[in-house]
């Protein structure tokens, strides 16, 4: 699986953290959109990078990162395909896989520690879409892009 991950410069710390939780899965292909620095940036940009990539098909899933998560995950759903979930528990992370087929992961730099969100993105990341009455929805959602 490839993966994107990004963030701004309020969760650059706690995306290097789970940059070291994505090498414990050699089955992932991580590639860091950014930023790399902890000078100011302007989130969007960071979320339009990312799920470009996971919209045109050329990643499977992404994570996106910014100070609380929402910002950047109220973006990254502007975008055509993608269905981004701002995750604090595991709970969630599994049923936004399980439910929903989230494809990008929104977490908040500034609301989670490295131990909680590690817990998340494996559950992120080891949860698989059900199907079934969820596809119904899940299609009832991406349909919701069309009718503007």
């Amino acid at each position: 699986m490839k993966l994107v991950i990004g963030c701004d410069h309020g969760a650059l710390t706690l995306k290097n953290e789970i940059k070291k939780v994505l090498a414990d899965f050699p089955n992932i292909e991580t590639v860091d959109m950014g930023t790399h620095t902890t000078d100011s940036v302007d989130y969007p940009a960071i979320a339009k990078a990312v799920c470009d990539e996971v919209a045109a098909g050329r990643a499977e899933r992404g994570i996106l990162l910014c100070g609380t998560g929402i910002g950047i995950s109220i973006a990254a759903n502007k975008i055509r395909g993608i269905r981004a979930a701002l995750c604090h528990d595991v709970y969630s992370a599994k049923m936004a896989r399980q439910h929903n087929d989230a494809n990008i992961l929104a977490l908040g730099g500034r609301v989670l520690g490295p131990g909680p969100a590690g817990e998340i993105v494996r559950a992120f990341l080891t949860s698989d879409f059900e199907g079934g009455r969820h596809a119904r929805r899940v299609d009832m959602i991406m349909q919701l892009e069309n009718e503007r």
